[in-house]
């Protein structure tokens, strides 16, 4: 099993503030934010991000917009500063939300040159995007996943074809002479991963062989996983962990209790996320018929509801540590600890090959934030190796 750390940048001085208007997303103002005080945490992400090369974790990045949790706006910016800082650590982008860009030629060449920059360590993460976010992009989230699909194809059209330009005349994308430079150094294209939580997503996860996660979702992960496995039958192959990953929040510490305080500060990523205006949370047309119907089904808070082991509901705005542990969302304690809760649930789950692992949120220090990663990365990483080693591709390092 792979582990990745994982940090959304947040800007947590303006939590408080965003709490007490009822939304951190789309229209909360950004006279909330000091750009002097953001730019002493962007640098000191920037640093922990390099920490986790030096101790053996490979790094995910994504991206968000017009909000205070998350202040990493571009996952191309972002991983070419990490990308120069580090020389071993694979880089996952989960990821790029491809419906809601303007160019996916141009998504290509970000990714060509990232992965020429980092030596060959990019992993491709093509998203469909939060429902937040399709009115700071000025989407139409009824098209969202027919754009996403034809921008996915020329993407990796793009990145493959090498023996001079083509032309595209697709639905929503028209290119008369498509021919990047420079290309990936993995031919035909850096590994490409999706996310979601549902079985059709699993699926068609499978048909492509990309590699499906899913991120805070518990149990819920499980038939999206199983749904995977099972098309890949069907098409004549058999899809290992390798193929499936999942996102918690880990809390690491020298004893059990500075774990849990440490989950519980990294836990407010996931209390602040659903924060969102309610008029974003689900745009008409983001959702299928069969998901808007569930949530309809399941009360006017279900956006922000899971459910622990036995099958009770948990609000994600107010959980404690012990309930989002219920949850599988958060995984704490010393490092025996957390060895030992990931094997129990990668048992439960069939078998996964990626860890996501959200190692910093919010108001968790820097000092914090480096011990938590240095235990992950020499304490936790190496034992989780061996369930599935199958998993560890081997590290590219960049040219010296």
């Amino acid at each position: 099993m792979r582990v990745w750390y994982f940090s959304e940048m947040a800007y947590h001085p303006a939590w408080a503030e965003g709490l007490k208007g009822g939304s951190l997303r789309v229209v909360f103002p950004n006279a909330n934010l000091d750009p002097l005080v953001a730019h002493g945490l962007l640098n000191r992400y920037l640093d922990e991000f390099a920490l986790c090369d030096e101790v053996g974790l490979d790094i995910m990045v994504n991206e968000h917009h017009s909000t205070a949790t998350c202040m990493t706006v571009s996952v191309p910016m972002a991983l070419a500063v990490i990308a120069r800082e580090t020389k071993r650590a694979r880089l996952l982008t989960l990821g790029n939300p491809i419906a809601n860009r303007p160019d996916p030629v141009r998504v290509a060449e970000e990714m060509a040159w990232l992965d020429v920059l980092s030596g060959g360590r990019l992993e491709m993460g093509l998203v469909k995007g939060a429902p937040y976010e399709i009115a700071p992009a000025n989407a139409n989230p009824a098209r969202l996943m027919r754009r996403y699909w034809e921008a996915h194809d020329l993407i990796l059209k793009a990145l493959s074809t090498t023996d001079g330009p083509f032309n595209w005349e697709g639905e929503y994308f028209h290119y008369r002479n498509v021919n990047i430079w420079p290309r990936p150094i993995q031919q035909p294209t850096p590994p490409v991963w999706m996310t979601g939580m549902s079985v059709d997503t699993g699926k068609l996860a499978a048909e492509r062989g990309h590699v499906v996660g899913t991120l805070l979702s518990g149990g819920l992960a499980k038939p999206m996983y199983d749904a995977y496995r099972a098309r890949a039958r069907e098409l004549g192959w058999e899809a290992g962990p390798d193929r499936l990953a999942f996102a918690a929040c880990v809390g690491v510490g020298a004893t059990r209790d500075e774990g849990l305080r440490r989950a519980h500060l990294i836990a407010d990523y996931v209390r602040t996320s659903p924060v969102v205006a309610e008029p974003f949370t689900n745009p008409p047309g983001y959702n299928s018929i069969g998901a808007n119907v569930a949530m309809l089904k399941a009360g006017p808070r279900a956006h922000r509801l899971v459910t622990d082991r036995q099958g009770n509901p948990i609000d994600h705005r107010t959980a404690t540590v012990q309930q989002f542990m219920e949850t599988d969302t958060v995984f704490a304690g010393t490092p025996d600890d957390v060895v030992a809760q990931i094997t129990d649930f990668n048992a439960r789950m069939g078998g996964i090959g990626h860890l996501l692992a959200f190692g910093q949120g919010g108001f968790l220090d820097h000092t914090d934030t480096k011990e938590n990663i240095r235990l992950l990365g020499q304490e936790v990483a190496p034992r989780l190796r061996a369930l599935h080693p199958e998993a560890e591709r081997p590290r590219v390092a960049a040219a010296e």
